[in-house]
């Protein structure tokens, strides 16, 4: 009767707060349109936030990524915490059970030689014994429930963090991918341009020596021509560099990559770009947002854990022996022995509480940094959106300057070779024109940047993983070889639960 109501209160008290999903009463105030880029039923060029880069329609970037999500080292330690994060609730989920089991086995041989009066004399024995103990404390303040609750929060923190992951790694490479084919136009662009010089140069030079123009024009014609050349040199480097970053992430020493050389190039231009959906709504879509929101989970279980120490522990002691020994008229004993046993810190001098005020202050905190992240990722999205808005306005702007700077070098060069104008006029045209076009190229640069910032602060590029995106079967194998990991490295994930409430903004 009284294990009876021990086990009913154990299954009935749960110390500490239950988790409440934190609020962003900031993101009320944020308006459903970002600058342009908000929801357009009639827009056929979609934001389809898992597979983003597609709207490059790329083929070879499409590629790339695939190779990544398939070697990326990072994205494979991200699998391998949430491995980790399950054998901690294995742990975790032992707690409700016995804690202490302990069995002992002895059996001891005695061989005996007397000496005495009675004369002498030798005999043997033998004895043995079995023991079994067990110790299992009641959860009765909630305890174990709470850790279990907490290993959970964790767990499904660490999912989420591979989630973040994807889309990391998804727009690094995308990212180095345009950077690399950004430099190299650029680089395209400085030898065309030095091509175009060096003939003015070579011309300059001619006339120089014929004595038909000054030295100033050729000594002028000769500096702007190997400074275009200086140039290459550092947009070389830039280029070198990008790509062995580009090969890390694919799991590839440094050097070069074969898929890059496609022949000639042209970067996509996305005329226009629409969100599809609210973008509180899909704020709160970020991995790395709900893993904020699974920290704060996992420590309001913690306060739980501290206050169950504020309260005795009551636990249930049973052991068990069997003893025989083989002399003469020795009889056989057994012995059983059951009863609680209750351990109470009552003079912590305060060490207990402070416990669990120092629990609930890192609670508060997670709370600030999730608010803060929130807000962050607001200001990210926000900033890329106009980004991509601005840089494509600008983009337009400076087309028409490239054309105009064109048609200047064309009537400069025909008004030097009729003697309209000095030579000056052209090596002023010719530098504007190379100005012009490598700004044009870059400002493109910075707008696929943009996008490609906003699709990652939307949180998009991430998949539901299975075990073989957590760890491939090969690594899988090595694991069961190396320990007996039971069927944790082979049973389903299961579902991923939110850990947060409707965003602001969204419709049911």
């Amino acid at each position: 009767m009284v294990f009876t109501l021990l086990g009913i209160l154990s299954a009935c008290t749960t110390l500490g707060p239950d988790y409440q999903p934190p609020q962003s009463p900031e993101l009320e105030a944020w308006p459903p349109s970002l600058h342009g880029l908000g929801p357009d039923e009639a827009e056929q060029r979609r934001m389809e936030l898992e597979f983003w880069w597609r709207i490059f329609d790329d083929p070879l970037l499409d590629r790339l990524i695939h190779i990544a999500v398939e070697n990326n080292r990072q994205l494979r330690a991200a699998g391998l915490r949430v491995l980790q994060a399950r054998a901690l609730r294995g742990l975790a989920a032992a707690g409700p059970y016995p804690q202490s089991r302990q069995a002992s086995a002895d059996f001891t041989y005695l061989n005996q030689r007397t000496h005495g009066g009675n004369g002498e004399g030798s005999g043997t024995s033998s004895s043995w014994s079995l023991g079994l103990s067990v110790g299992w404390e009641l959860d009765f303040w909630g305890r174990f429930r709470r850790g279990i609750e907490s290993a959970d929060a964790t767990f499904f923190a660490s999912l989420e963090a591979q989630r973040a992951m994807q889309v990391l790694v998804k727009a690094q490479v995308a990212s180095l991918y345009f950077s690399w084919r950004i430099l190299q136009a650029r680089i395209d662009i400085a030898r065309k341009n030095a091509r175009r010089q060096q003939r003015s140069y070579q011309i300059a030079e001619e006339l120089f020596h014929s004595g038909n123009t000054s030295e100033l024009d050729f000594q002028q014609a000769r500096t702007q021509y190997l400074a275009t050349l200086a140039a290459i040199p550092e947009l070389e480097l830039a280029r070198t560099r990008t790509l062995n970053a580009l090969c890390v992430l694919l799991d590839r020493p440094p050097g070069d990559l074969p898929e890059l050389d496609s022949g000639p190039y042209e970067l996509p231009l996305v005329e226009r770009v629409a969100v599809s959906g609210i973008p509180a709504r899909l704020l709160l879509r970020r991995p790395d947002i709900r893993a904020s929101a699974w920290a704060i989970a996992a420590q309001s279980a913690q306060i739980g854990i501290a206050e169950a120490d504020l309260y005795p522990a009551i636990t249930l002691l049973g052991s068990l022996g069997w003893s025989a020994s083989s002399s003469h008229g020795a009889p056989d004993t057994g012995a059983l022995a059951i009863g609680p046993s209750v351990r109470w810190n009552l003079f912590d001098q305060g060490l207990i509480r402070n416990n669990v005020r120092l629990q609930d202050a890192k609670l508060q905190e997670l709370i600030e940094q999730y608010r803060d992240r929130v807000l962050q990722a607001a200001e990210e999205i926000d900033n890329a959106a106009i980004s991509v808005v601005r840089t494509a306005e600008q983009t337009r702007i400076l087309e028409q300057t490239v054309r105009s700077a064109e048609r200047s070098l064309e009537i400069a060069n025909t008004s030097y070779r009729e003697g309209y104008t000095g030579f000056q006029r052209v090596l002023d045209a010719q530098r504007t024109l190379f100005a012009q076009n490598d700004r044009l190229v870059t400002t493109r640069g910075e707008n696929l940047g943009y996008l490609i910032a906003l699709y990652k602060g939307l949180g998009g590029g991430w998949s539901p993983a299975g075990l073989d995106d957590l760890a491939p079967a090969s690594t899988r194998e090595r694991m069961k070889a190396r320990t007996d990991w039971g069927d944790l490295l082979d049973a389903p994930l299961g579902p991923l639960p939110s850990p947060l409430p409707s965003a602001p903004n969204a419709t049911p």
